[in-house]
């Protein structure tokens, strides 16, 4: 059965538990040592899958092929490993504020982890499901697990509701799907794609199936939840749902749309188009009069998700890969900004902008990271943010010659990018230039958020300096789509 393709996961699940027997043992001031452990562990399971566990020849195929270990799903793996990384830090630095039960976060996280990696490596509709919803329901918890606070509670309960209408959508799609063709398993939904391609009970399923992933990916029209539960949930479960989840439904929709039913892909080629520009612009323009640097981050991660479905929207082996990339550098820069929130923002109590006036002054390790970050976001070269929106584009301008309406599309992509300039610099202005409070007494900066901050910032300017060697593994991530 090649169980030994589950590693990662067993691990992380065996993990979990152990941190729960471990619970009551451990006294309650150490107990965020169980974070930095737990931490550790996700990193050598990152460099497992950056190694070794890279290199199989061929793909591997488990419980009778409805798990797969290919070149996608190592890519997603090591990406999420390396975001749990980022997460299970930032945590532990936090502690207490988390409310009581703070291993009991570090499980969550841990068991939400796993199943992305489940995800990654899905190839049936039935454990794409199960791994759906085991990374929905640990965030149900996550979201609302600072009980103490009216906004977290919000912010739990609204995820809880557009969740599971998200679930009933996803559940009924699969349902119609597996009707119209008799089976869920993806190989031998490719082999009939062309016919199902006609098949208008398999094409509704479907339409369902990806309504249920736009959701996780936080794009029109699914995107209402992520500005309030970015703003109420706490700063860890933010960072996690804006790198963690989005990858989630991105690595589905890539192993869908290019490799089981392509030529259903080809039909849906301006309904995505649509999706596209629509998050874009909703996402820039809702940015702009926020003053909450959490729900900024919010309708970021709707503009951001609209640009991932622009690459997906090109149809193109080029365009995917420049998905994968666009998603390696959002990685840093979004955990990078959400762990400057977290020791600042939060240490104040407030995520207001002014609570960055005078930051550079207070902690210019903190007030560079940010911007940064910020700068990155917004499309500035040479940092990753950069390239990941240039190749998205150049990806779109060269399906341009087959169909026009690719040049329409990238000129809305362009002026979504323009209008992010006032929202992002607007960020840096708080910090630089907005007049600081009478406090300027520095903001101390725990020894392993430095560090996970240091690797943050080389992580930005690494890719944007040095894209290749990222943009290699991109590219034969997606050598085995069928577009």
């Amino acid at each position: 059965m090649n169980l030994w393709l589950l590693g990662p996961e067993v691990v992380l699940v065996l993990l979990g538990l152990s941190l729960l027997m471990m619970d009551g043992v451990v006294p309650t001031a150490r107990r965020r040592l169980l974070g930095h452990a737990s931490a550790a562990v996700v990193a050598v399971l990152c460099l497992y899958a950056l190694s070794g566990h890279a290199g199989l020849p061929e793909p591997g195929y488990a419980f009778g092929r409805m798990f797969v270990l290919d070149g996608l799903a190592v890519f997603f793996k090591a990406l999420f490993l390396c975001a749990g990384v980022f997460v299970l830090l930032l945590a532990a630095d936090m502690g207490d504020r988390l409310g009581s039960g703070v291993t009991e976060y570090f499980v969550l996280t841990l068991f939400a982890l796993a199943g992305m990696l489940l995800a990654a490596s899905a190839n049936n509709f039935a454990v794409m499901y199960v791994a759906l919803e085991l990374i929905t329901v640990a965030f149900y918890v996550l979201t609302s697990y600072q009980r103490s606070r009216v906004a977290s509670l919000e912010a739990g309960v609204k995820y809880l509701i557009l969740g599971a209408l998200s679930s009933a959508f996803m559940v009924y799609g699969i349902a119609l799907c597996f009707g119209a063709s008799g089976t869920m398993q993806f190989d031998e939904l490719a082999a009939k794609s062309a016919e199902l391609a006609e098949n208008r009970l398999f094409q509704v399923g479907m339409l369902l199936v990806l309504g249920g992933l736009a959701f996780k990916v936080a794009v029109f029209p699914f995107q209402i939840w992520a500005p309030d539960v970015y703003e109420g949930s706490p700063a860890p479960t933010t960072a996690f749902l804006a790198i963690g989840s989005k990858a989630a439904g991105v690595v589905l929709l890539v192993r869908l749309l290019g490799g089981v039913i392509p030529e259903l892909g080809l039909k849906w080629e301006m309904l995505l188009m649509v999706v596209a520009a629509v998050s874009i612009l909703f996402g820039s323009l809702s940015a702009i009069p926020q003053r909450s640097l959490k729900r900024l981050m919010g309708y970021s991660s709707i503009a951001n998700g609209g640009f991932v479905v622009l690459g997906l929207a090109a149809m193109s082996k080029a365009g995917s890969a420049a998905v994968l990339f666009y998603l390696a550098g959002y990685l840093f820069t979004v955990l990078t900004a959400f762990l400057v929130v977290a020791v600042v923002v939060e240490r104040l109590g407030t995520d207001d902008f002014s609570a960055l006036a005078g930051l550079h002054q207070r902690s210019p390790l903190l007030a560079g990271a940010l911007a940064i970050s910020m700068v990155s976001l917004a499309g500035v070269p040479p940092l990753v943010g950069f390239f990941g929106k240039f190749l998205v584009l150049k990806a779109l301008v060269e399906q341009g010659t087959a169909l026009p309406s690719y040049f329409v599309l990238g000129g809305i992509a362009i002026i979504g990018v323009v209008i992010s300039f006032w929202y992002y610099f607007g960020v840096v202005r708080a910090i630089y230039w907005n007049q600081g409070p009478e406090e300027t007494s520095p903001v101390v900066v725990p020894p392993v958020i430095r560090m996970a901050l240091v690797g943050g910032v080389l992580g930005i300017l690494f890719l944007g300096l040095f894209p290749g060697s990222v943009w290699d593994a991109a590219v034969a991530a997606v050598a085995l789509l069928k577009f």
